[in-house]
């Protein structure tokens, strides 16, 4: 188990601003180089790689920056949820408005009724919440064995 001279082609320049195992470079011992590898063992000696420091300090650094990225990308995450949440949202608004023009201009004389859209699978209802208790994309309904477990169609 003696380098080769293989892993001077893997050798990884020093990051600046943040540190060199929190980058994703791992140490050979016997090769004493840091490389970027995605392996467990040396491309040059097959020694097995260091991908977390020894020292008690650098240990506590690293694991403070893994903590602090996976906040940040938990927050990333959880915006970009409310993001798309806020597309639906006004999606159906614009969905229910042109619905409410269409009747409204075909019916002047009588009354409409408003459809508003589901909250699992957004089709347009004019009593949603009759649906969402029987809507198939709706996971938190309890399933009971009863004679009355078929859909109810309504007629607008």
């Amino acid at each position: 188990m003696t380098c080769k001279g293989i892993c001077v082609r893997y050798k990884a320049q020093k990051p600046v601003g943040t540190g060199r195992y929190a980058s994703g470079q791992r140490r050979c011992q016997i090769c004493e180089i840091f490389i970027k590898w995605e392996g467990l063992w040396c491309p040059c000696c097959g020694y097995r790689l260091r991908t977390k420091p020894r020292n008690l300090k650098y240990k506590a650094k690293l694991r403070a920056r893994v903590e602090a990225d996976s906040i940040e990308a938990k927050a990333t995450a959880e915006t970009q949820q409310e993001v798309e949440v806020d597309a639906i949202a006004v999606k159906a608004k614009s969905k229910a408005k042109t619905v409410k023009a269409k009747t409204t201009k075909s019916k002047a004389t009588t009354k409409s009724k408003v459809k508003t859209p589901c909250k699992f699978c957004e089709k347009m209802f004019v009593y949603p919440d009759k649906h969402e208790k029987n809507c198939k994309k709706n996971t938190h309904t309890e399933v009971v064995d009863s004679p009355k477990s078929e859909s109810i169609a309504i007629k607008a």
